[in-house]
């Protein structure tokens, strides 16, 4: 799953090699934490939410497909997505 993330993140930014993804394990699965440049935040939140919102749904699937449960966060200092 973590492969999968970065794997999409890194091609949507334009300072990849900024591209973090942190697994933390909880009470109710793994969160994905997506850490990226400042200035790419935007590329990755997408209009109106929209690329945020496919690479959750994308993670969703990968997920199901693992038997697991995740939740993918986007970070920039503060909760952004």
């Amino acid at each position: 799953m973590k492969n999968l993330l970065e794997f999409i993140v890194i091609h949507l930014v334009s300072h990849p090699e900024d591209v973090q993804i942190e697994e933390t394990p909880d009470e109710r699965g793994t969160v994905y934490t997506i850490h990226v440049n400042q200035e790419d935040i935007g590329r990755v939140i997408g209009k109106g939410g929209s690329i945020i919102f496919a690479i959750r749904n994308i993670g969703k699937i990968r997920a199901l497909k693992e038997g697991i449960r995740a939740k993918i966060v986007l970070a920039d200092g503060s909760e952004l997505a």
